[in-house]
This record gives C-alpha cells, sequence and structure tokens, in this order.
C-alpha cells in the first residue's frame, strides 16, 4: 500500500528535527559543482598553449568532462538505488578528489590524455553529485518554488563559477601573452623546458583540491542531510501513473532531455570559449582571461532574477521561453558585431542562460513520481550536449573562424524555445 505523502512533505518534517538545514548542505555543493566545473573555462587555453593544441583538440577538455555525464547517467541512478542520496553524494565528492590527483602526474608529463582522464574522473563524481543533488532540491519543498530553489542553488554555483577563472587563471596564465611571444623564438629545447614549467603551475591547485573534495567527503557522509524517498507518491499521482511501466512512456522528460543536451552546450560554448573568442579579437590574455567571468557574473544575476520572480511574477515555462529568446538574440548580435562588443554578446548569453537549467529540472520532472530517479538520470545524459556541441564549435572555428562557429547556437535556443512553449506539455496517450 502506497504512502500518501510527498517527498518534499517527508523531507520537511525530517528537516526540522536536524539542526543544519539541508538546502545549506546542498548549496555548498552546488558551489564544489561550479568551481570545478568552470576551471574549464582556464584549462582551455592555459593546456591550448602548454600542449600546443588547435581550437577542436582544446575543446577536448569539455568533451573528456562532460561525456562522462552521459557515460555515467544511468549507472548514477543505479548506484544512488543502493546508496541513497547522502552516501551517493559523499561517494561523488569522493571520485573527484581522485580526479583532481590525476592532474599531479599529468603536469609533470605533460601528456594530454592523461589531464583528459582526470577531467573524465571528475566528471563522473560529479554526475553521481548532480543525480543525487537536483532532484533532490527539486523535491525538498512546494513544486511551484522549485525553480526558485534552484536559483538559490545555481547563484552558489556560478558565484564559485566566477571565482574559480580568476584564481586558476592568475596561477596558471601568469605572463602567458610574453611567454607566447618568447615562444616563436625559443629552440625546440628551450620551448620544452618553458612549457614544462607552464604544466607544472597546475599542480599545487589540484592537491588542494583533493584535500579539499577529501574533508567534505567525510563531512557529508557524517552530516545530517535527511533521505527523501523519492518511490513514494501522494494519490492523485500514483493513480494517474498506475499503468506507467517505463520512462518511455514520459514524452516529455524525453523531449527535455534533448532540451537539456543543447542548453547545457551552448552554455559550454558560452562560458568556455569566450577567453579563446576574446584572444581572436585581438585582445591580449591577460585581459581575456577575465571575459568567462563576467559571463559567470551575467549568470549570477540572472539567477537572482529567477529568485525574485519565479513563480510569484514568471512561471516556470514563461521564464525559459524568455532566456530561448534572448539567446537567439545575443548569438547573432555576437556573430555580426566585433571587439569588445561582440564579446559582451557572449557574456551576455550567461543572463540568458541562467533561467534555463532551474526551469527546465522541475518541468522535465513532472508527474515523474517513482519514476524520478531514473527521469533524473536522463536529465543528467542530457549534459552531454557540453561535449558535443563545443566540438562542433570547434570544428566550425577551425574551419571558418571562432566568430561565425557561434552560428551552432541559434537552433539550439530555437528548440530551446519550443521546449518552453509546447514541448513540456506533451503528453504520453499510452494508457
Amino acid at each position: 500500500m502506497r504512502e500518501n505523502h510527498q517527498p518534499s512533505a517527508i523531507a520537511a518534517k525530517r528537516v526540522k528535527s536536524n539542526g543544519l538545514p539541508p538546502i545549506l548542505i546542498i548549496g555548498a555543493l552546488f558551489f564544489i559543482f561550479g568551481f570545478v566545473t568552470w576551471l574549464n573555462s582556464i584549462l582551455i587555453p592555459y593546456l591550448k598553449m602548454a600542449c600546443r593544441l588547435n581550437n577542436k583538440e582544446s575543446l577536448l577538455v569539455a568533451f573528456a568532462f562532460y561525456i562522462s555525464y552521459f557515460v555515467m547517467a544511468i549507472p548514477s541512478g543505479i548506484i544512488l538505488k543502493y546508496t541513497g542520496f547522502k552516501k551517493g553524494m559523499a561517494l561523488g565528492l569522493f571520485i573527484m578528489a581522485i580526479g583532481a590527483l590525476v592532474f599531479i602526474p599529468a603536469a609533470i608529463t605533460r601528456i594530454y590524455p592523461l589531464f583528459l582522464l582526470g577531467l573524465f574522473i571528475q566528471g563522473t563524481g560529479l554526475a553521481i553529485l548532480q543525480t543525487a543533488s537536483n532532484p533532490y532540491i527539486t523535491v525538498l519543498g512546494p513544486p511551484e518554488s522549485a525553480a526558485k530553489r534552484i536559483s538559490i542553488m545555481g547563484i552558489c554555483n556560478k558565484v564559485a563559477g566566477a571565482i574559480a577563472p580568476v584564481v586558476l587563471g592568475a596561477v596558471t596564465l601568469k605572463g602567458a601573452d610574453e611567454l607566447k611571444a618568447k615562444l616563436v623564438s625559443m629552440t625546440t629545447g628551450q620551448q620544452d623546458v618553458a612549457l614544462n614549467e607552464l604544466s607544472s603551475r597546475v599542480i599545487l591547485p589540484y592537491i588542494c583540491m583533493a584535500v579539499v573534495l577529501g574533508l567534505l567527503t567525510v563531512l557529508i557522509y557524517f552530516s545530517s542531510l535527511p533521505e527523501i524517498n523519492t518511490e513514494h507518491e501522494d494519490e492523485k499521482l500514483a493513480l494517474a501513473n498506475i499503468n506507467k511501466t517505463s520512462i518511455l512512456q514520459f514524452p516529455h522528460l524525453l523531449l527535455g532531455v534533448l532540451t537539456m543536451f543543447l542548453y547545457v552546450g551552448v552554455e559550454v560554448i558560452a562560458g568556455d570559449t569566450i577567453i579563446n573568442y576574446g584572444v581572436s579579437q585581438g585582445i591580449a590574455l591577460s585581459t581575456a582571461k577575465f571575459f568567462s567571468t563576467i559571463t559567470l557574473s551575467c549568470m549570477i544575476l540572472g539567477y537572482i532574477t529567477g529568485i525574485l520572480c519565479v513563480p510569484k511574477f514568471l512561471k516556470q515555462d514563461v521564464a525559459l521561453k524568455g532566456s530561448a529568446l534572448l539567446g537567439v538574440l545575443f548569438a547573432i548580435a555576437a556573430i555580426f558585431t566585433h571587439g569588445y562588443l561582440s564579446v559582451l554578446f557572449i557574456a551576455l548569453m550567461g543572463l540568458a542562460n541562467s533561467l534555463m537549467w532551474p526551469a527546465l529540472w522541475p518541468l522535465a520532472l513532472k508527474g515523474l513520481g517513482r519514476f524520478t530517479k531514473i527521469g533524473s538520470s536522463l536529465l543528467i545524459m542530457g549534459i552531454a550536449g557540453g561535449a558535443i556541441l563545443p566540438l562542433v564549435y570547434g570544428a566550425l572555428a577551425d574551419k571558418f573562424n571562432a566568430q561565425q562557429g557561434y552560428w551552432v547556437m541559434v537552433p539550439a535556443y530555437l528548440f530551446i524555445w519550443y521546449y518552453s512553449v509546447k514541448g513540456h506539455q506533451v503528453q504520453s496517450h499510452t494508457s
């Protein structure tokens, strides 16, 4: 017999008796997500120089990191069924710490595939963390305010994302413009010495990261974070899903996964290519290294807007619709302008992208009930868009130029707009 309780109601009862609010703990985890994820915006130009790569090769950084979400999403859902949310989060942090340690031999040897392996392992840990934390925060309260809670998490994520490039860039890209100019006149042996020194700069930051992630693993494991049982549905939802036997019977979720794929793809392009794009526009790397922080700052502004306006003034689907239209506008503007103005439009895509993640999750997970964990796993698979679309951009940038590569974003934003208008309402006719 099913319990007549919403998961959020169960969680609310437990939160009151457990001291530190779970939302603060999850907020700390989202901070970690942002810090680790948006280091890629610095690693791409850094490794492009250290390992002598072209645009497409350097964007394998994003590919290695985000493809792990596709590989690990379903296994993550299975893992969470056995571990529960809290232990699953601790496991994810531990795996991320291992990935950080792989950067040490990678930096010593300057072997690019080793860097990519470390990024893949970190992405694997993040896949488990994301599979647990996103549905957790979604059901930790009323569904109509889910976008607001995820927006709060987004601020934690993007504040960390804005800080991370500045911190790592100050260490790894110090004197990068001068080094780039000197490399032209160096002998092969001198180049190897200079690039080995450049490569070694990431060792200390990633040792520190591994230590912090290890400590967080212990803290989360022994925390008072309550478990939420998403296998239970309220009576109305249970009746609606009584004949549902497969996640494939929820087309609004499947369309949501494709939308997630495209959204993450354009978000990663906006955040991770802006530094190299600025350089291609004749801007010094010492200045361009701050551009991803501007993109993330625009996202923070958007998340604050979401907290203030959703759902009080804006419904979640309306927020997604407006964000998609802004994305189309900014992408086209970036393509047809030049210099700092064009870079500014790329940064403003952070504003357009900000409300997509918090709006997508509740729209795609609506009505899933006992299918919530597997539905979450599929949405996490959609994060692989961050692996594929940047490579498409990189191929276009190498064939044409860095600016024309941004055309890939326009159809992506248009499909996101379709999902916000109609796609999230599509229901299965299978009884």
